[in-house]
């Protein structure tokens, strides 16, 4: 189900998952094929974690990440969960054949 609610946001953040929803800060973005294909496999990989658990790993692996870069925006990026839905975000099939838990190579690999 995607939601949207323009003044959620902060910056330049424009869309979020939040099982089981997808928030948008503008509804023209419900358009954005690759933003919501980005957003989709966030929510499966809150699924595939049961939920609490992803929200609790992307939180240590950003202040693990922000302790190293010296950079909150430039941990973000390198979040395994953010790597693996950027990179993955033009492929509209990419889910169909996703393997599960795929967001741990991009852990340590780059």
């Amino acid at each position: 189900m995607i939601l949207v609610f323009k003044h959620f946001f902060y910056k330049n953040y424009v869309g979020l998952s939040l099982w089981p929803f997808i928030i948008l800060k503008h509804d023209t973005l419900k358009n954005d094929k690759d933003l919501i294909n980005h957003e989709k496999i966030h929510l499966r990989q809150q699924r595939e974690l049961l939920i609490i658990p992803f929200y609790v790993l992307y939180v240590f692996e950003w202040a693990i990440r922000s302790l190293y870069y010296l950079d909150t925006y430039k941990a973000y990026q390198n979040l395994s969960f953010e790597r693996e839905a950027y990179r993955n975000e033009h492929k509209p099939d990419y889910l169909e054949n996703r393997r599960p838990y795929t967001f741990m190579k991009y852990f340590f690999y780059k």
